[in-house]
């Protein structure tokens, strides 16, 4: 359990990890690289796969359908028990997606288990469209990054801010995951 109210992935040793931030920030690439560095369990983003088969015109519903194969992705990881799991995305980021797209948060997206530290990448690199990203003008990108980042706020959840150029992001992703380790190993 979180001391503020909430579930955790984590628990019985299991340290996680949530990647979190706007599109086209680096956080995919860096998932599976802090995961090999740090001999983690990596969970892909499900949200890929979902809009890479259906489609990215989204409703809520798929929203919801999103966050669940999230759930359904990192608890499979979990029952691994490993002692880190590096989780591309949880259902904090589906909530910035559905305040962007439809201008509200349903509960049970903030109701999901959350992890026990997030790295928040900002949006200060380069966009990139790759078939499943929306927000690639800076008007929009500054919002959603901003929507991103009240979510980790409204969770009450730790979280650490990465941003600069994609070297800057690799050290800074790694010095946190090495600051976080110490103090709970």
């Amino acid at each position: 359990m979180d001391p503020r109210g909430g579930q955790r992935h984590g628990g019985g040793g299991v340290i996680t990890v949530c990647l979190h931030g706007a599109e086209s920030t680096g956080k995919s690439v860096l998932a599976e690289r802090l995961a090999a560095r740090f001999g983690a369990i990596w969970v892909p983003e499900y949200g890929r796969t979902y809009c890479e088969e259906k489609g990215t015109d989204l409703t809520m519903a798929d929203l919801l359908a999103i966050a669940e194969g999230q759930a359904m992705a990192n608890q499979a990881a979990l029952s691994a028990r490993p002692h880190l799991a590096i989780l591309d995305t949880d259902q904090l980021m589906t909530a910035a997606w559905a305040e962007m797209l439809f201008g509200e948060v349903p509960a049970a997206l903030m109701a999901y288990p959350k992890a026990d530290h997030y790295l928040l990448f900002a949006a200060d690199v380069p966009w990139v469209d790759d078939g499943t990203r929306f927000f690639g003008k800076r008007p929009l990108r500054t919002r959603f990054a901003a929507l991103a980042e009240e979510m980790l706020e409204r969770a009450a959840v730790p979280f650490t801010r990465i941003s600069g150029d994609w070297n800057a992001r690799a050290t800074g992703a790694n010095a946190a995951l090495q600051a976080l380790l110490a103090v709970t190993m």
